[in-house]
């Protein structure tokens, strides 16, 4: 069995959720879109891999938007018909933030800037219990699911989570950790924090005192993606 991450930038790694695939039996075949050198000028050309050459396909988060055609229209586009060709072809996803817009884009449903960012650990309410309960978010857009998607978790923010078939899209990042989190602030994220009147190192410290509970529920959802829709 084989499980291909998608990954849009060379910080948003999948720690425990790449770790849990592997822990099941899966090969993990990791891609980054845009490289540490181009990171300042994501506009870059991709080339996808053949969806079918896999059993499942885990789409991460990324810094930018998943409506930004200006910035990265160069993959953005493409990745929205490549997800099409996955779903045609039966193959599993799970969209991790950017990862959960670029599903809504991609099945009809819509993505923009949110009304609110989310910065830090919220209560998400679900009366599916992987999806329920306390996760990391780190976003300031959010998504509409497509009609025909069944919502599955919502917090009073916005939506958190979407099936469709066997694609399952998430607004929050089952997949941080401390070291997730440290390098987002060194690359910027720390100053957008500050801006949401929170303080990174409190931040910081939350998330590495919850570090060995995070990674055990990022496990569950894994095992939960895996026998409802692979």
């Amino acid at each position: 069995m084989k499980v291909l991450f998608l990954e849009h930038d060379h910080a948003s790694p999948p720690g425990p959720v790449a770790e849990r695939f592997a822990q099941r039996g899966y090969h993990v075949t990791e891609v980054v879109v845009v490289t540490l050198e181009n990171f300042h000028s994501p506009n870059v050309e991709f080339t996808f891999p053949i969806p079918s050459e896999y059993d499942a396909i885990v789409v991460m988060g990324a810094p930018w938007g998943a409506w930004d055609d200006e910035k990265i229209g160069n993959w953005l586009e493409p990745e929205v018909q490549w997800l099409q060709e996955a779903d045609a072809a039966g193959v599993p996803v799970l969209g991790i933030c950017f990862g959960g817009q670029i599903l809504a884009r991609t099945h009809g449903g819509s993505v923009a800037p949110g009304p609110k960012t989310e910065i830090g650990w919220s209560t998400v309410m679900s009366d599916t219990p992987e999806l329920a309960g306390r996760w990391f978010q780190f976003h300031y857009d959010s998504f509409v699911p497509p009609s025909d998607a069944t919502l599955l978790a919502v917090n009073s923010a916005a939506p958190q989570a979407f099936a469709l078939r066997k694609n399952l899209a998430l607004q929050f990042h089952p997949e941080v950790t401390a070291d997730t989190l440290h390098a987002w602030l060194v690359l910027g994220g720390q100053q957008e924090v500050e801006k949401d009147g929170q303080d990174p190192a409190v931040l910081l410290a939350h998330t590495k005192a919850l570090d060995k509970e995070s990674i055990a529920r990022a496990h569950i959802l894994v095992d939960y993606f895996i026998e409802n829709y692979v």
